[in-house]
C-alpha cells in the first residue's frame, strides 16, 4: 500500500483524475468501480472538465461498476447511486448508460442480487481500477465495523453512524434507507489497483487505523493493507493523524515519474 500525502482536496482530486486518466489512455476498455458520497465528487468534476475541454481520453469503451446501491427507495430516486453516478459523472462523459452498472436493490430479486452481481463483475473481467472513500468508522464501501474481510456482494444493514453521515442527502436521518446492496471486502479486494481517496479532519482517526493500525474487521479499510497495489491520497487534514507522514512524504517525493500511477 501506498499513501500519498498531498496538500488540498483540490490536489487529491487532480493526482486521483490523473490516475483514472492515464488507465483509460492506456486501456480505452477499461473496468471502472466507482464510489458516490461526497468524496470522490471533486475528481469526477476534474475528470468532466477535462472531458468537456477536449484534453481527456476517450471514455466510449469503459463499463462501470458502482461499489453499492440502498434498498427500499423508489425506482429513479435522485439519491439511487445508480441515478447518483449517471448524474455526477458518466453522463457527462458520454458514457452509454448501458454500459453503467449498480446491484439491483428489486424487492423480488434481493435474495439473488449480490451473486448476479458478482457474475456480472466477473463477466466483465473484472475491476482494473476501484475508486473508494472510507467511512468515519472505517467502513469501506457499506462494509461495516465487523464485517467479513472475505466478503462478497451482499445485503448490509446500516449502522446509525453511516445513516447519520448522510442524512445530508436525504434531509433527514429517517430517509436514509436501512439496507444497502453492498460490494464485499473480498469483492473489491479482487479489483487490480485500489484509489481510496480521503480529504477532511472528519476522516483523520479512520484513515490513521486504516494505514498504520492492526488489519482488522473492526477497520474495515485495513484491509488495503494487504493489496498489492493500492493507493491512499488524502490531504494535509485527513492526513493529520498519521505517525509516519514525514515518511510517506518522503517515499513519495523520491519515487521515479515511470512509477507515479
Amino acid at each position: 500500500m501506498e499513501l500519498v500525502p498531498l496538500t488540498s482536496p483540490e490536489e487529491v482530486a487532480r493526482v486521483a483524475a490523473d490516475i483514472v486518466e492515464e488507465l483509460v489512455l492506456r486501456r480505452p476498455d477499461a473496468v471502472l468501480g466507482l464510489a458516490t458520497g461526497s468524496t470522490p465528487l471533486p475528481t469526477y468534476r476534474a475528470l468532466i472538465r477535462r472531458h468537456e475541454q477536449g484534453s481527456g481520453p476517450a471514455w466510449d469503451g469503459v463499463r462501470t461498476f458502482n461499489l453499492d446501491e440502498y434498498v427500499g427507495l423508489p425506482a429513479g430516486h435522485e439519491q439511487s447511486y445508480l441515478a447518483t453516478i449517471r448524474r455526477e459523472l458518466t453522463d457527462p462523459l458520454g458514457i452509454d448508460p448501458a454500459r453503467v452498472h449498480g446491484p439491483d436493490p428489486s424487492q423480488a430479486g434481493l435474495p439473488t442480487a449480490g451473486e448476479r452481481y458478482e457474475a456480472e463483475i466477473a463477466a466483465a473481467g473484472g475491476v482494473d481500477l476501484q475508486v473508494l472513500g472510507i467511512g468515519t468508522n472505517g467502513h469501506l464501501a457499506f462494509n461495516e465495523q465487523g464485517s467479513s474481510l472475505g466478503s462478497p456482494t451482499r445485503i448490509k444493514t446500516l449502522t446509525a453512524q453511516t445513516r447519520s453521515d448522510n442524512a445530508r442527502f436525504f434531509g433527514s436521518f429517517e430517509a436514509v434507507p436501512l439496507h444497502v446492496l453492498t460490494q464485499g471486502i473480498g469483492t473489491i479486494l479482487r479489483a487490480r489497483h485500489l484509489v481510496l481517496i480521503a480529504t477532511g479532519a472528519a476522516k483523520a482517526d479512520a484513515v490513521a487505523a486504516a494505514v498504520e493500525g492492526p488489519v482488522s474487521a473492526s477497520c474495515p479499510a485495513s484491509v488495503l493493507q494487504l493489496h498489492p497495489h493500492a493507493t491512499v491520497l488524502v490531504d494535509a487534514a485527513a492526513a493529520s493523524g498519521l505517525e509516519r507522514l514525514d515518511y510517506y512524504a518522503e517515499v513519495y517525493a523520491a519515487k521515479p515519474s515511470w512509477q507515479r500511477h
